[in-house]
Parts: C-alpha cells; sequence; structure tokens
C-alpha cells in the first residue's frame, strides 16, 4: 500500500463561511453601497428624531421629585362664607356637612380638604370644624 491509496476515516469537513464574501458574491446579500451595507448599521428610528428635536424642561423644580406642593396644585376645596347660609343655625359645619349639601366634591373618591374663604355675609350662627379659614372668614363668623 502506498501513501496516495490511503483514505480517511471521516471524510474532511470544510466549515461554513459566515457573511463576510463568501458564497453570495459581491455584495454577499447586504445590499447596495453605503449605511445599510456596513456591519451592525442600524437606522435611527424617525421618532427618536422627534423626540430630539422637542425642548427639554428647564428651570428649578420641573424635573426634581415632586414634593406635595406640585402633586396637587388645588390641595384645598374652597367654600366662600355665603354659601354656609343653607345650614340652619347651631349647625356643626365639617367637610362631611359640606358633601351632604352638595357644596363640595369627592376627590379620588376621599373627602378634600376645606377651606372657608371670606366672600360674602352670613347671617347664621355656626359651629366650624375641621376646616381652614382665611381671615376674612374667621372675622365675620366671630361677629356673629
Amino acid at each position: 500500500m502506498q501513501t496516495h491509496q490511503i483514505k480517511r476515516e471521516n471524510p474532511l469537513k470544510k466549515s461554513k463561511q459566515v457573511g463576510r464574501g463568501g458564497r453570495r458574491g459581491k455584495q454577499s446579500g447586504r445590499g447596495g453601497k453605503g449605511q445599510t451595507a456596513r456591519a451592525g448599521a442600524k437606522l435611527r428610528p424617525a421618532m427618536r428624531d422627534t423626540i430630539k428635536k422637542l425642548p427639554k424642561l428647564r428651570g428649578y423644580g420641573i424635573n426634581r421629585a415632586k414634593t406635595a406642593v406640585f402633586r396637587d396644585p388645588k390641595r384645598f376645596a374652597s367654600v366662600n362664607v355665603g354659601q354656609l347660609n343653607i345650614f340652619e343655625n347651631g349647625e356643626v359645619v365639617n367637610p362631611a356637612s359640606l358633601l351632604a349639601k352638595g357644596l363640595i366634591e369627592l376627590r379620588h373618591g376621599k373627602l378634600p380638604k376645606v377651606k372657608i374663604l371670606g366672600t360674602g355675609e352670613i347671617t347664621k350662627k355656626i359651629k366650624v370644624e375641621s376646616c381652614t379659614m382665611s381671615k376674612t372668614a374667621e372675622e365675620k363668623l366671630k361677629a356673629l
């Protein structure tokens, strides 16, 4: 037996080429020239360009953690002194009674904080509980 007559036990396997030249020829399945022909080429999404053109919100307090002041700009439900005339003499005015009379509304399913303002005139003597009052409202209620 001579060396040119020897056969392999396992035939020689050529490794498969991956899209760098190889079998496909010329552009190797990557189309024409330019950005799309390059490795790792990803086109910028049009939406991103739109977002990048929008101005940033600058200034103190805009991009910071929201504090209680910013969370709810209308922290208090306001009721004027003149509106309290629908209550009887000696009746107790509190957020629950104001809700029952329809002067305030629930906020997110809860009773809001109430502030009584001094607009209008009051003719009935009433007792106010768990409500914040302005100075003029307090004076008008104490005057009776």
